[in-house]
């Protein structure tokens, strides 16, 4: 009798461990985390580069290197380092049921993929975090919309169409 019951008590025990690994291996499957890098123009980045710098270069032409020039480039160097941060920091994670958007340090946002009505490309040039010109934008809720540019446009719609099939997705390959 005693060695049944040593028996009976491992059985259970590993019963119990396999529960738990089980239960664990089902929670990491559905976890689905997806990470999108944004599509970068370094064209728009080049463009305000010239608008920052194109003064100064014409400032010290005119008139040399003074103080003004100092204190002028000690504001518009670290503006445009965070610019450049902000451009190649922006990324697209979706999180379970969520798209979290990440531009630089400032701005996140996330937005429950549930409430997404619409993907289509846009032309728009609204500030957004999408440091291309090549967007799609997202209506979401009542009149909420955000314009974002994913490297991989069409595999990012799919995705969300995957887990909302409600979402009318205009995202076509190009």
């Amino acid at each position: 009798m005693l060695r049944t019951d040593v028996y009976t008590s491992r059985c259970k025990a590993l019963k119990t461990r396999l529960k738990l690994k089980t239960k664990r291996l089902i929670k990491q499957t559905l976890i689905m985390t997806k990470k999108y890098k944004a599509k970068v123009s370094y064209g728009m980045l080049v463009v305000i580069f010239l608008l920052f710098f194109i003064p100064v270069i014409l400032g010290i032409v005119n008139n040399g290197i003074n103080k003004e020039f100092y204190v002028l480039i000690g504001i518009l160097i670290p503006t445009y380092v965070f610019i450049l941060h902000m451009f190649l920091k922006t990324e697209y994670k979706i999180v379970n049921e969520k798209l979290k958007i990440k531009c630089g340090i400032i701005f996140n946002k996330t937005i429950d993929i549930s409430k997404i009505k619409k993907i289509s490309k846009t032309s728009s040039l609204m500030s957004s975090p999408a440091p291309s010109f090549d967007r799609i934008e997202l209506k979401y809720g009542k009149f909420d919309e955000i314009i974002i540019s994913p490297k991989d446009k069409l595999s990012f719609a799919n995705d969300l169409t995957q887990i909302n099939t409600e979402i009318e997705n205009n995202i076509v390959e190009s």
